[in-house]
């Protein structure tokens, strides 16, 4: 294997993989001749296990004189991963599994005739691990079944968690935030009864947005919770995904539909606005299958790395394409406010329409870059704290959305008096002398 070959595989290691919820793993290896697989990665404490069954061993060349050393699993820190091509660059070493930098799990020189074999890896040194399977034989094809199961042992009760240290908290998390979006559902159905003459069609749709949150945070919580305790989700990741996906098309199409004005502005949507949704709603059904393969597949997969760029790629589209139909309220609002007479009135909804693209955009590139970077940059004990972050960030803007746009006789908004409209009639002149 040269050093070509480890620069690309440290790239898919180190960049596109995320951290994966850890259960037991039932995978299927086909003909395979990927010098590098990587399953899943585990924040051990000093209280780690490993438990690894690997059976129907089957070698595409196998001969007497295989040098089965350079076949086996192995666990590695990310930080590990320089150094041991830096090993391999300067010809110390011929193949990952001769390095002393990495964790031996079972190499393949011990199978003899048998093929299958069952072990436990006792791990005590506390650190964030990825579980690989090294094949540094060229043009050697492997085919196997792996069951895999990474755990941490409770010093007091002795009982098994199946989540790594930094997210063990995370049902308990995801629980108290969903408590917090179904208060938020519950103050929001009162808001609509008191305001209930001034309710608009986008008040409801809001309310949906709010409920198919709390159901896929309850979902999520039950989920990770049956994993921390068993190492298998029993069924509630099924409906983690159904409400994932609910929760990403209502959002979506909440944002297209405010950004138009619908219901605010105007009680229809134009062509170009319809095309939106059109295009935000497909890309959503998209980047949920992608999630769904990506999650119960891991990073063992062979497209994997493909479906991970999907889903980025259909993530940037969606929010690209929920900006545009802002930016055209924003536009119209700008003329209309030149024309109409009303210059106060379109002014301030002008004002408000800038203020939630700025949201927008605020939070966009913080749940999908700020987060990213605390998780990259954040101790494997406290992944936890990135999570809570993005629910945060969420949560803001959920309220801000709520607040802005809540249904009001007298918006300050919307309603404006004479010595306003005068205000901003000279604000609008001097924004022209200013443009010319």
């Amino acid at each position: 294997m040269d050093v070509t070959s480890f620069s690309l595989i440290l790239i898919i290691f180190l960049s596109l993989s995320s951290p994966c919820f850890a259960e037991i793993r039932f995978t299927e290896i086909r003909s395979d001749d990927r010098p590098i697989i990587p399953f899943d990665e585990f924040g051990f404490t000093n209280q780690g296990r490993l438990e690894l069954n690997v059976s129907q061993i089957s070698l595409s060349n196998p001969s007497p004189d295989l040098d089965r050393s350079k076949l086996g699993f192995f666990l590695c820190t990310r930080a590990s991963w320089p150094q041991v091509l830096q090993q391999i660059e300067d010809a110390e070493i011929n193949c990952a599994l001769h390095s002393t930098l990495i964790k031996k799990v079972y190499i393949f020189d011990s199978l003899n005739t048998a093929n299958s074999f069952d072990t436990l890896y006792l791990h005590k040194d506390a650190d964030q691990y990825t579980l690989v399977f090294a094949n540094c034989l060229p043009q050697m094809k492997v085919s196997m079944n792996v069951r895999s199961a990474m755990y941490n042992l409770d010093a007091k009760t002795n009982r098994r968690d199946y989540l790594s240290a930094g997210r063990t908290v995370l049902p308990t998390v995801y629980f108290l935030f969903s408590l917090t979006y179904f208060t938020l559902a519950a103050v929001w159905i009162c808001v609509l009864y008191k305001k209930r003459l001034t309710v608009f069609g986008i008040h409801f749709f809001m309310l949906a947005v709010l409920v198919m949150k709390a159901l896929n945070l309850l979902c999520e919580a039950e989920d990770k919770s049956y994993i921390k305790r068993t190492g298998s989700a029993h069924g509630w990741d099924v409906l983690f995904y159904i409400f994932s996906f609910l929760k990403g098309i209502t959002l979506f199409t909440l944002i297209v539909l405010i950004g138009t004005g619908w219901s605010f502005l105007k009680p229809y949507l134009q062509d170009k606005e319809k095309r939106v949704l059109m295009i935000v709603i497909p890309l959503q059904v998209v980047a949920n299958i992608a999630q769904v393969v990506i999650d119960e597949t891991g990073p063992f997969g062979q497209d994997w790395v493909t479906w991970r760029q999907v889903f980025l790629l259909v993530d940037v589209v969606c929010c690209c394409a929920v900006l545009f139909p802002i930016v055209w309220s924003i536009k119209n609002l700008r003329e209309a406010a030149r024309t109409d007479g009303k210059a106060a009135v379109n002014l301030m909804k002008l004002t408000l329409f800038r203020q939630y693209y700025i949201v927008v955009i605020c939070y966009i590139y913080f749940t999908r870059v700020v987060v990213y970077a605390l998780e990259t940059i954040t101790s494997y004990r406290y992944l936890w704290t990135s999570v809570v972050a993005g629910e945060l960030a969420t949560l803001a803007f959920y309220v801000f959305t709520g607040y802005k746009f809540k249904p009001e006789a007298h918006n300050p908004y919307f309603v404006v008096g004479d010595e306003e409209e005068e205000a901003a009639a000279e604000a609008l002149k001097l924004e022209d002398e200013f443009e010319l």
